[in-house]
């Protein structure tokens, strides 16, 4: 064989890897895309058994006095500590989405074991929980990667990230029928926030049945008055509904979260399609469900509502 065959067939082969890799903004996708993501938290952060998570979750809601709120409820923002620590807390804000025809839930967390630039957007087939599986919308998610430079899909993102799964459970019980989106924050800076809410909100401007959720838990391991002192300040701008104030806040240090991020793009995102008012559900901690209140993690379930 001569050697610019050799050299021909060597090339070929590469250019077309890069050429594939470089049409893709998935990082390691998998491009058949038929892919379930599996549980990684059943059994241990929550019932590993069907009839039990069930039980578990119903036993939340049946405690939680959710009832319901004048408006249009466009966005929750919910913890997503282990069930037995925070499902109390959750079950406020799932409580309302009971009666409520629901399709399409974008739900947007930190990242807590990759680091990566801006956003991830999931983009396997769907998440498996004990109580079966639930679809990503694929091509609301592929519309989202498609707003900014900043969004793209990081399997190893999701692949052990437990701040999305164990909401699916919840949302299982009180809704029939949807597709989720599952969004993680590697950067949690204002830009990343911004350009992630106004890719929401352009994706989002004719979709109804939809809403998003903001994944966080509070300060972590201080003791419980500290931890209180820290978290009133995070809810106060909340119930303001002031993203700015509240990203200068935790730059600042005077309040603490894990899904700040998340929680600020959220509520970018429901001011610009109209919602004025936000509602608290639920506050507690760690050490009102153990009693040890020595170090503790804070825990927060709010409403964000369009007045009609």
């Amino acid at each position: 064989m001569n050697h610019r065959l050799c050299l021909s067939l060597l090339i070929l082969p590469l250019l077309f890897l890069l050429l594939a890799g470089y049409r893709s903004k998935a990082v390691g996708e998998e491009q058949k895309g038929g892919n379930v993501r599996d549980p990684i938290l059943a059994g241990t952060w929550y019932p590993g058994n069907r009839d039990a998570l069930i039980r578990s979750i119903k036993n939340y809601l049946s405690k939680a006095e959710a009832g319901s709120l004048p408006g249009d409820l466009k966005a929750v923002i919910v913890p997503h500590a282990g069930h037995i620590y925070s499902g109390k807390v959750a079950a406020y804000a799932y409580g309302l989405l009971k009666t409520m025809d629901i399709k399409r839930v974008i739900l947007i967390g930190p990242s807590h074991r990759v680091g990566f630039r801006g956003a991830s957007v999931n983009l396997q087939s769907g998440y498996r929980t004990p109580l079966g599986v639930v679809p990503v919308d694929q091509v609301l998610a592929r519309k989202i990667i498609d707003t900014s430079d900043k969004i793209r899909y990081v399997p190893m993102a999701h692949a052990k990230e437990h701040s999305l799964e164990i909401q699916i459970p919840f949302l299982q019980t009180v809704l029939d029928d949807f597709m989720i989106v599952p969004i993680v924050m590697g950067e949690q800076d204002f830009r990343t926030c911004s350009e992630l809410a106004e890719g929401l909100v352009k994706v989002m401007s004719d979709m109804e049945k939809t809403l998003i959720l903001a994944s966080t838990d509070l300060s972590h391991f201080h003791n419980y008055d500290r931890a209180r002192e820290l978290d009133t300040e995070f809810i106060g701008h909340v119930k303001k509904l002031d993203p700015e104030g509240l990203a200068g806040s935790l730059s600042l240090g005077t309040c603490e979260a894990c899904g700040g991020g998340p929680v600020i793009t959220v509520m970018l995102a429901a001011k610009a399609v109209g919602v004025d008012r936000v509602e608290i559900l639920n506050y507690a901690n760690s050490g009102d469900v153990t009693g040890d209140k020595s170090r503790v993690v804070g825990y927060l379930s709010a409403a964000l509502i369009r007045s009609k």
